[in-house]
């Protein structure tokens, strides 16, 4: 396996955007992790390597982050990835949105079984992302494709003591039904939290994660911050989704990892809370949700190596 490019998607051109990086924001002083991004996405006038987001996130005091696939390439790419980069840990997943078209072409079961293998592998640390998307995605028959995807994907998190995060779009009251009747992994995280206190309550009473990405900063986003209100401190979590939801004053620009202290920093100040009171709780949280981002070396093997 070389390192060969440092992305492997392109993120699609809207007319209009500011395609260049936003400045470094103030440095936090106790740092905190990015739980979901999408460093193979290339984005901006010049994309930065996945090395080179990391090292800006680890100069504001962001010190590791969650590099999460979302089909059978994204995710082979983002579990390699973690085995060189101590700074990276991977989740690995079909994103619903992609299940009917591996359904479709007959090779759903395949895909799930490379998940699955990947699942087991050195700093491979949730199943994710996952879950249900009705608003890209509509039809019997692809929807029972994401029911099937997101009810295996539980079972390989179940398995392999891994947390999961899931991606929940216009599909609330589907998703938590799915969880509570197939029974929901011990780490369960929402991912890019997208309901409002209602949800929010329903996650605390299941101690289920709430990651809120740099759309919690939208003028119109008062749905996310009541849920922030309603959010336990030990079940929050902090994430970009890089490239996407730029958080404000930078919103429609690229995303990035070292973007996350605009978004914590809109949330220590909604909750009336000191930022780096705030950093430590969700610090502690991430490591509890995917373990420690420290390890020894990985020897690859011989054939990754070609």
């Amino acid at each position: 396996m070389t390192e060969g490019s440092p992305y492997i998607r392109q993120r699609e051109p809207s007319p209009g955007r500011d395609l260049s990086y936003p400045p470094l924001p103030q440095a936090l002083v106790v740092p905190v992790y990015d739980n979901h991004t999408h460093l193979e996405i290339a984005d901006g006038d010049d994309p930065l390597t996945y090395r080179e987001h990391l090292d800006r996130a680890s100069s504001v005091g962001v010190r590791g982050v969650v590099q999460v696939g979302g089909d059978v390439e994204t995710s082979r790419w983002s579990a390699e990835q973690a085995l060189r980069e101590p700074r990276m840990l991977a989740a690995v997943a079909l994103h619903p949105n992609e299940a009917p078209g591996y359904d479709v072409a007959g090779g759903l079961d395949d895909a799930l079984a490379v998940i699955a293998e990947l699942a087991t592998r050195p700093r491979v640390a949730a199943i994710g992302e996952t879950g249900l998307d009705f608003f890209r995605t509509s039809g019997d028959e692809a929807i029972a494709a994401q029911y099937r995807s997101f009810e295996a994907h539980i079972e390989i998190a179940k398995e392999n003591n891994l947390a999961m995060q899931i991606h929940d779009r216009d599909a609330h009251a589907e998703v938590i039904a799915t969880l509570k009747r197939v029974g929901a992994p011990e780490r369960t995280v929402f991912h890019c939290f997208s309901g409002d206190a209602e949800l929010a309550q329903i996650c605390a009473d299941n101690g289920w994660y709430m990651s809120f990405a740099g759309n919690v900063t939208f003028k119109n986003a008062g749905n996310l911050r009541e849920a922030l209100e309603v959010a336990p401190r030990n079940l929050l979590l902090v994430e970009t989704d890089a490239p996407f939801l730029t958080p404000v004053p930078h919103r429609g620009r690229p995303n990035a990892p070292y973007l996350i202290p605009y978004t914590l920093r809109a949330m220590a100040d909604h909750l009336g809370t000191d930022v780096s009171m705030l950093a430590a709780q969700i610090s502690s949280n991430t490591e509890l949700v995917y373990g420690s981002w420290n390890a020894e070396p990985v020897v690859l093997p011989d054939e990754w190596n070609d």
